[in-house]
């Protein structure tokens, strides 16, 4: 696998840390979660649970090993030390200066490891008015101006679904950050220091509403824009058994045959129409849609290509025959079950595909293995 010789300590807990850890483990890497005695990482308390852990836990936690150390003590301090003098990564969610009071920052690991590669996970960065806040994905996600975006005109910005700071900004930021640093090591020979900010992240997910605001030289109105429910060709509408069809005609061909499909093909030329002529078209499309319930206008547009698709429910989302042959569903042994259902791996790789082998540990599980792998290396004790 492509990270088969990469080690990396992981000391994040919750989502993002882990997820983007995850992401290394599913292709190789041998991760080693570093979690305090008796609690562990705070995720695997949170209900629902599999064991004695939760399952979200297990969702962002398979493939790792977990060792127990108290890095507040001297012993633990240097057994920690001896790890990072062996291993390529290290991954933290800490508030910037934690881990400085810990005296284990980055300008003291790369002194004893110069190759190291030290990613540090954080709301709002290492620099900046901001970097000591506290705050969650709701937080970055409003102080980019992405919140204010979300929902419909006239009513109050909707909360998202999925942690898009979180995984968006943070995570998979992370793990590019690393996978670079990883290629300009094998040039230099040494790491360096990965500054991953959540805000920042999730701010540069914006590229089409910040270039319609430059456009506009004004801010945007909430449900107004192309790719936010502003037009008719781009918008959800309810169906006659209270289901919900995905409508995304961006290009003229795709708006036409969706017009032409539903028996308003004069529609089709006012696809760049202004706002008020927008709303009438959307209020006569949505008659239209609720007449017929999803299952039927599915058949409808089953053999059309208008980019319309139901908007599915999680039953329906397991049982997808797409997401089933892209082996984004799969089974996993588990001591406390039979089985249980992980997410699968998004990256297919043809030659080197990553892998969901193991289930996510207890807490210290591997804690006597990898200790004992320490032994005789005893220049920090």
């Amino acid at each position: 696998m492509p990270l088969h010789h990469t080690r990396v300590l992981d000391l994040s807990r919750l989502l993002p840390g882990p997820y983007c850890t995850m992401m290394l483990a599913d292709f190789g890497a041998e991760v080693i979660k570093i979690e305090e005695p008796t609690v562990g990482d705070y995720a695997r308390h949170l209900e629902p649970m599999l064991d004695e852990n939760s399952l979200f836990f297990h969702q962002v936690n398979r493939n790792k090993k977990s060792i127990s150390l108290d890095l507040k003590t001297e012993t633990d301090k240097n057994h920690f030390l001896q790890l990072v003098e062996q291993s390529d990564v290290v991954v933290e969610s800490f508030r910037p200066g934690t881990m400085e009071k810990l005296g284990l920052d980055y300008d003291t690991l790369k002194k004893i490891n110069p190759g190291i590669i030290y990613c540090a996970i954080t709301g709002y960065g290492q620099t900046g008015p901001d970097s000591q806040l506290a705050g969650h994905d709701l937080n970055y996600i409003s102080q980019t101006g992405l919140l204010d975006l979300l929902g419909k005109k006239s009513e109050a910005p909707t909360v998202p679904a999925a942690q898009i700071a979180d995984i968006g900004g943070g995570a998979l930021p992370a793990v590019i950050g690393i996978l670079l640093a990883v290629i300009e090591k094998k040039q230099s020979g040494k790491g360096q220091f990965v500054d991953i900010s959540m805000t920042d992240g999730a701010l540069s997910w914006l590229p089409i509403l910040f270039s319609e605001y430059l456009s506009a030289g004004k801010n945007l109105e909430r449900g107004e824009q192309a790719l936010s429910g502003g037009k008719a060709n781009y918008n959800v509408y309810e169906t006659k058994d209270g289901r919900y069809l995905a409508v995304a005609a961006v290009e003229p061909k795709f708006w036409e045959v969706f017009c032409e499909t539903i028996g308003k093909a004069d529609l089709a030329f006012n696809i760049n129409a202004p706002q008020a002529e927008q709303a009438a078209m959307k209020q006569t499309i949505q008659q239209i849609i609720r007449k017929k319930t999803l299952e039927e206008w599915s058949a409808i547009f089953a053999d059309k290509e208008a980019c319309v698709s139901a908007v599915l429910t999680f039953d329906e989302v397991t049982e997808h025959p797409q997401l089933q042959e892209r082996g984004m569903f799969t089974s996993l042994e588990h001591s406390a079950a039979d089985k249980h259902t992980q997410l699968g791996i998004p990256i297919k790789l043809s030659q080197t595909p990553g892998a969901i082998k193991t289930s996510a540990p207890k807490i210290g599980e591997h804690t006597e293995e990898i200790l004992n792998s320490l032994r005789g290396a005893d220049k920090y004790e």
